[in-house]
């Protein structure tokens, strides 16, 4: 059993009178959590939101039918709480009406789940979001040395719990997860009109990792017009497939102020997308995919110590460039990353070291990830 990172805090939301909120991509662990840390309460209610039946029993719910529903049960756990209509009030009514009896609810699109329960449960819940599994996760579970040496498995296959569970079926499954989650879910939402167009820009960001993106120029190769671009690419950001870094300015004359990174929450997925998962020997984009691996693993870190830290990349117009920067309570902190440790001794621009001379600059390697995830 691995330990997730997010058990101790759920854990200690259990008992009070807020609900509680899980989102993730499917697939990542969310129910898996919840039974280990209820599997052995009797007094707990499972319902699934992806069944009709519990979808009508919620559409026509009143607060005398779902106490003789839920008995003497002090927790109602709803799966896929998206899926019906409505939700967030329904769980008000839950909340308010039976106050003895707490909710927890997980969602694998935080846009659905939280634009429908947001206004409903206003400072009556906590929302957590969960990822795949991490590099701290796994050297809690085996040993550091160990995970290290995995990886460059990682980087191709990715942190899925099933993936990673399945040495050896790791193609299968990784084929099994982007069909039916990627294609299947995100991809039958009400709002993507062009889902063969959606496909398209999906590949065309999965082979810009690390690229600054222009949504007009993207646009003209899939397509699309940028805002559709814009709002696609929020929907995939909401779907936890991709993330976004913007460019970090303070005003100086060369800076770019207006520009992004897109990089996945998991490389899997994104090998899967373009459909290469040869090992990292053969491939000729092994500095994004690292680039890619260091940063998404750190904003998982920062996401579950609800950290305030804020996250960016750095570019001037004379296209010097720090790959990922990160301020914390005024503290500015720089990063590169090489995949080979012999090009470790890349030096900070100048030109930032004059514009922020306080900030702290690090090259990050294999040979000392520990430091930057850890």
């Amino acid at each position: 059993m691995i330990l997730r990172s997010l058990e101790k805090d759920v854990l200690s939301l259990l008992g009070s009178r807020k609900a509680i909120l899980i989102m993730g991509a499917r697939q990542v662990g969310k129910s898996t959590l919840l039974n280990q840390m209820l599997g052995d309460r009797r007094d707990v209610l499972w319902m699934n939101g992806d069944e009709p039946d519990i979808q009508n029993l919620f559409r026509e719910m009143t607060s005398t039918r779902i106490r003789a529903i839920l008995g003497q049960n002090k927790l109602l756990v709803v799966d896929e709480a998206q899926r019906i209509p409505d939700v967030g009030l329904r769980l008000k009514l839950v909340t308010n009406q039976i106050p003895e009896v707490q909710v927890i609810a997980t969602g694998s699109s935080s846009f659905e789940l939280a634009n429908k329960v947001n206004e409903s449960l206003t400072g009556r819940k906590r929302e957590f979001k969960m990822f795949p599994l991490t590099f701290k996760e796994m050297v809690n579970h085996s040993n550091f040395m160990e995970e290290v040496r995995m990886i460059p498995h990682r980087m191709i296959y990715g942190y899925y719990p099933e993936v990673v569970n399945s040495i050896g079926g790791e193609r299968v499954v990784l084929k099994e997860l982007s069909d039916s989650y990627l294609y299947k879910d995100i991809l039958s939402l009400e709002s993507i009109n062009k889902p063969d167009k959606m496909i398209r820009l999906l590949k065309a960001l999965a082979l810009q990792i690390g690229s600054q993106v222009s949504y007009n120029e993207i646009g003209n190769l899939v397509g699309l017009d940028s805002k559709t671009v814009e709002r696609y690419v929020d929907i995939l950001e909401k779907s936890f497939i991709v993330f976004r870094l913007v460019s970090y300015s303070r005003n100086h004359r060369n800076e770019l102020k207006a520009s992004r990174k897109l990089y996945f929450w998991d490389l899997g997925i994104r090998n899967a997308v373009i459909g290469n998962l040869s090992q990292i020997e053969n491939r000729t984009d092994v500095g994004e995919l690292w680039e890619n691996y260091a940063i998404a693993e750190r904003m998982k870190k920062i996401t579950y110590a609800n950290s305030f830290a804020q996250s960016y990349f750095w570019r001037t117009r004379q296209q010097h460039e720090i790959d990922y920067l990160e301020e914390v309570d005024g503290q500015l902190s720089a990063f590169e990353f090489k995949w080979n440790d012999r090009k470790a001794n890349v030096k900070c621009p100048e030109s930032f070291r004059t514009a922020y001379p306080y900030a702290s600059f690090k090259v990050i390697t294999p040979n000392n990830i520990e430091e930057f995830l850890l």
